[in-house]
């Protein structure tokens, strides 16, 4: 019953609208049409106002076919990664990826076909379903914010599914908790040239504590990353002041705080060796530490219902499943805090977040049949 043309032209026609984070209004407007010409109602809320875009997240409902079916929740976000300013396409049988300028932003625009086309067949086969509420988040790229800022007592759904991960015919059961890191490192400014043992260099002292930082794949369930440096003013100042921007993610929590300390005690070591005493008192250099916890783990066990649900559609499909972790949280993360059972559905996409980024249409028909027999097993379990 899934339908692999409308599977590639609607997947064209969304990759081909621009939608970085926060300038999400182009693509949500054609969304809205075509979950309206499903015949969903559809609410935009006031999201985008809160985090200064476009557009709010869109919510639509779907109402059931067959009395006390649950509700069932499904969910993708409209926002991409950039560079994806012009976005040119290319395609090669059932591959699409770009000319390799932009990225194609199958993050996330697998998921939501994906989730339509599973509708479609659903309603098209007359399969007796529960209500569907779709949930279409913005910015989930710059933080999960749209997640964040929406309201989550709207929905009458107490499980569901997020389609938003590379992959295919797996389940991200387990996603890490993430701390946000900002790091000021203030000196002393004097003349490069003139002087420049009356000054404390904040780029040298920020260099000393990254020098000795452990970076990148920390152990088995912990990353850490520094990925924005800001500061000096020119060649012939001594920087006073630099800032750096990273982050750490963990599967486990008390390993999340150890590498966040870990990061800010290497920072205010650094910062501890530099003092210069001058004609008008003593300098020491310092630092300020900015954490910000920006989503809490996601962690499903593999016999909640949700699990079994993907399962048996899967096992049902004659395809092969299994649940596994990730580095990279998701709005899952967002919505498991707040009480709802919900996993993370991979979608087809890979290469993420790079403009080699590629989609195997295949994969969305794949993921599509998994949705509609999730969901129709959904209804039949109650």
């Amino acid at each position: 019953m899934i339908n692999p043309a409308r599977i590639k032209d609607e997947f064209l026609d969304l990759a081909s609208i621009s939608s970085l984070s926060r300038r999400e209004g182009a693509i949500a407007r054609r969304l809205e049409s075509i979950l309206k010409g499903m015949g969903a109602s559809v609410e935009v809320d006031d999201a985008g106002e809160k985090v200064g875009g476009e557009t709010g997240n869109l919510l639509a409902r779907f109402t059931g076919t067959k009395d006390g079916a649950p509700p069932f929740l499904l969910s993708a976000h409209m926002d991409t990664v950039g560079p994806a300013e012009k976005i040119h396409l290319v395609v090669e049988g059932d591959i699409v990826r770009t000319d390799r300028s932009t990225v194609l932003g199958g993050d996330d625009k697998a998921g939501i076909v994906a989730i339509f086309e599973a509708i479609r067949a659903l309603r098209e086969g007359n399969i007796p379903h529960g209500d569907i509420e779709v949930v279409l988040s913005i910015c989930e790229e710059s933080g999960l914010l749209g997640a964040k800022h929406f309201d989550t007592s709207r929905i009458r759904a107490t499980r569901g599914l997020v389609l938003d991960v590379d992959g295919v015919c797996e389940l991200i059961t387990r996603a890490p908790a993430a701390n946000r890191l900002s790091f000021t490192v203030t000196g002393l400014e004097a003349h490069a040239g003139v002087c420049p043992e009356r000054g404390m260099s904040a780029i040298q002292i920020a260099s000393e504590a990254i020098a000795g930082m452990q970076l990148g794949r920390v152990d088995g369930e912990t990353t850490a990353n520094l990925g924005l440096i800001q500061g000096g003013l020119a060649t012939n100042i001594v920087p006073t002041r630099v800032v750096v921007h990273g982050e750490t993610r963990s599967l486990d929590v008390a390993k999340l705080e150890s590498q966040t300390q870990h990061m800010r005690g290497r920072f205010e070591e650094a910062a501890a060796r530099h003092s210069l005493r001058l004609d008008n008192g003593e300098h020491r250099a310092r630092v300020d530490v900015t954490v910000e916890r920006q989503y809490e783990p996601l962690h499903i066990a593999d016999s909640a219902p949700v699990v079994a649900l993907v399962a048996g559609a899967a096992r049902g499909l004659g395809w092969p499943f299994k649940t596994r972790a990730t580095g990279g949280g998701s709005d899952a993360n967002v919505y498991a805090t707040r009480g709802v059972e919900v996993a993370n559905l991979a979608c087809g996409m890979r290469d993420i977040h790079t403009v080699n980024e590629w989609v195997d249409l295949k994969d969305i028909h794949t993921t599509a049949a998994i949705v509609l027999e999730t969901v129709r097993l959904n209804a039949v379990s109650s």
